[in-house]
């Protein structure tokens, strides 16, 4: 958002977007789906209840500071943190003056699994709150789920489970530890790169592929990538291939020839060679010392 409010409704606290979805039949077999979601730039007079919602409302603060009452307790909230409004619960949330004008985004969910889910991130009732959550990872997670609700105007399969999915992989992602702090956080096309070597690193899929499924130029993104990853593009279809070969080796009685071919190598002297140069060891010693 960043103060830009040219796609932003005016309101009377706020400026703001409302993305709005309509759950299906997978939707509720999942037990899990998004209700509605947006984002907000607050006014001066910015304040919200006190209310109750019939969902979990996760709010991500962006900028500024946000005041919380629930039940008899108050918490102050800046850049970076996050807070759930949970149902039949009775709230109050409100600006607090800062050098940044407050902006938030909200992602409203429903079913049975969001409350064992939220309980696993640290949120409850009783502490509906989080801090330092609001990274740049987690904004492109929501990103994505706000483009996949706003792409599609009425409901469909292929939303539902695209919608479970992000949904799922953002919830994942407030879990403790889910991310290090020191962990890169890749961003927009780097992130469904590395998705799509995870995917078809095996297959022998070479850096050029990879760029022209993002669709920039190669040096372009070799640049790009090793600058958000910490790691070339090359080096870490790599690490994936070497990563399998070493559990297949310890956890498989696959002939090493067999496990060569399985992960895209033209034989077994390529695959050998390979292996020697990464883990300074051969592969049937490898096995023999039981993946070790």
């Amino acid at each position: 958002m960043s103060g830009v409010l040219r796609n932003l409704q005016e309101y009377e606290y706020e400026y703001a977007e409302f993305i709005y979805y309509s759950p299906g039949y997978l939707d509720r077999e999942g037990q899990l789906w998004p209700v509605r979601a947006g984002r907000s730039q607050a006014k001066p007079n910015y304040r919200v209840g006190p209310k109750r919602i019939e969902c979990y409302s996760l709010h991500f603060v962006y900028e500024g500071k946000v005041g919380l009452n629930y039940g008899d307790e108050h918490i102050e909230l800046q850049k970076g943190d996050m807070f759930c409004l949970f149902p039949d619960q009775t709230y109050h949330y409100y600006i607090i003056p800062a050098e940044s004008p407050l902006q938030m985004s909200w992602l409203a969910l429903d079913g049975s699994r969001v409350l064992p889910l939220l309980k696993l991130t640290g949120m409850v009732p009783e502490k509906p709150f989080a801090l330092g959550k609001v990274t740049s990872r987690i904004k492109d997670m929501l990103e994505r789920i706000f483009g996949a609700m706003t792409r599609y105007g009425r409901w469909d399969p292929a939303v539902s489970l695209e919608l479970q999915g992000q949904t799922c992989e953002l919830l994942a992602g407030l879990m403790p530890g889910a991310f290090p702090a020191d962990t890169p956080s890749p961003s927009g096309w780097v992130g469904e790169c590395m998705e799509f070597m995870n995917l078809h690193a095996t297959e022998g899929i070479s850096v050029q592929q990879v760029a022209s499924y993002a669709g920039v130029h190669r040096s372009y993104f070799t640049s790009a990538f090793t600058s958000q990853t910490g790691v070339s593009p090359q080096k870490y279809i790599q690490n994936i291939r070497m990563g399998k070969a070493k559990r297949l080796l310890a956890e498989t009685d696959a002939s090493i020839t067999e496990i060569a071919l399985s992960l895209g190598y033209p034989n077994l002297y390529t695959f050998t060679r390979a292996f020697k140069s990464y883990y300074k060891t051969s592969p049937l010693h490898t096995r023999s010392a039981g993946g070790g």
